[in-house]
């Protein structure tokens, strides 16, 4: 007989690098609908040589890049443990964590989030369930997005559901498959530019809104290969590095034109990848407090409301969501749609360690 209620730790490391997102949430399922509610819920930055690390790491070698699974696993389990301790939280069902995306090139079989090794669970104390995307990319798909399938359970009321974070990613229903992808770069890009000017983000957009479109290079990001493309697909940091990155450098802009140049180019591309441009659209993630881009998508989407949510849901949407995938894989429930992601089949993913 399958439990009616569990108590889970969703933990998110994203790739915008905000820091390590955890939400203790209650889940109840009732037949087949499930309601949760945020208990606690906190981010905790990483320090600077933590950032540094994360963000050089795309060019580790192998060596490196095991010291770096070592290390981080053993940062995230105290930073899960002193979470615990801190709220005095008590009998959970399990804590489930995404780690931290490293490497994503599904084309090529391979996806790495580092903070997945076993020793996480003697660490924490807790059954641990992790390591969500690489059973995917196995099975042929991209081993991204995963959150849709919370979307369709927990977010049904809404036509879209969209995160942006440091890329963004929709899902929707479509001829009652859930469909779910990767629009563009989003923070990973923006941040970049306000890391120049000595900031860690662009408050509400301020500096960009600030700045002019140049169209030209609007036009060059507008025809990168990549938005061509029909899903199935997911974009990683490697297409920020290798290709969009270089692109932007390319002209001598003011850094304010940059951001506002992408900003347009964000919200252009997301019109692009709707179906349909009306009904409702629930907005989450980092940038749903970037006012600037939220107003350049609303150019774009006149007949389309868009829905930002309360704090706690819009800031720990994906950590809630990787609760829910890890409770259905206690369950042995299907936690990944292959209408997603591309696989051969619907499977349950993830890996349980125990204490």
């Amino acid at each position: 007989m399958l439990k009616e209620s569990y108590t889970v730790i969703g933990v998110m490391s994203g790739t915008s690098l905000d820091g390590v997102d955890l939400a203790h949430v209650h889940f109840r399922v009732i037949g087949a609908k499930w309601q949760y509610k945020i208990l606690e819920s906190e981010t905790i930055s990483y320090s600077d040589d933590w950032l540094n690390k994360l963000r050089t790491a795309v060019d580790f070698s192998k060596k490196e890049l095991t010291q770096l699974n070592k290390d981080y696993t053993f940062l995230l389990g105290n930073i899960i443990k002193d979470f615990i301790r801190k709220h005095k939280i008590k009998n959970l069902d399990a804590v489930c964590s995404h780690g931290h995306t490293i490497l994503h090139q599904p084309q090529n079989g391979y996806t790495l989030q580092i903070g997945n090794l076993k020793e996480i669970a003697q660490i924490v104390g807790e059954t641990i369930v992790c390591d969500f995307r690489v059973q995917d990319v196995k099975l042929g798909g991209q081993g991204a997005p995963l959150v849709p399938i919370g979307d369709r359970i927990l977010f049904s009321d809404y036509d879209y559901c969209l995160n942006l974070g440091g890329f963004s990613n929709v899902s929707f229903e479509q001829e009652g498959k859930r469909i779910a992808f990767d629009i563009s770069p989003v923070n990973t890009v923006l941040n970049f530019y306000a890391n120049k000017l000595g900031l860690s983000y662009d408050d509400k957009g301020d500096i960009a809104r600030s700045g002019e479109t140049d169209m030209t290079l609007l036009e060059e990001l507008d025809n990168l290969s990549y938005y061509q493309k029909p899903y199935p697909k997911s974009l990683g940091f490697e297409f920020v590095k290798t290709i969009v990155l270089p692109l932007m450098e390319s002209y001598d802009l003011s850094i304010e034109d940059k951001m506002h140049t992408f900003i347009k180019h964000i919200a252009k591309q997301t019109a692009f990848a709707l179906p349909d441009r009306s009904g409702n659209m629930l907005i989450t993630g980092g940038g749903a407090y970037n006012t600037f881009l939220l107003e350049s998508m609303q150019d774009y989407l006149p007949e389309l409301e868009l829905i930002v949510p309360d704090a706690k849901t819009l800031e720990y949407k994906e950590a809630l969501i990787f609760g829910l995938l890890g409770v259905l894989k206690l369950r042995k429930e299907i936690n990944v749609l292959s209408s997603v992601t591309g696989a051969k089949k619907d499977h349950s993913s993830g890996i349980i360690f125990q204490p």
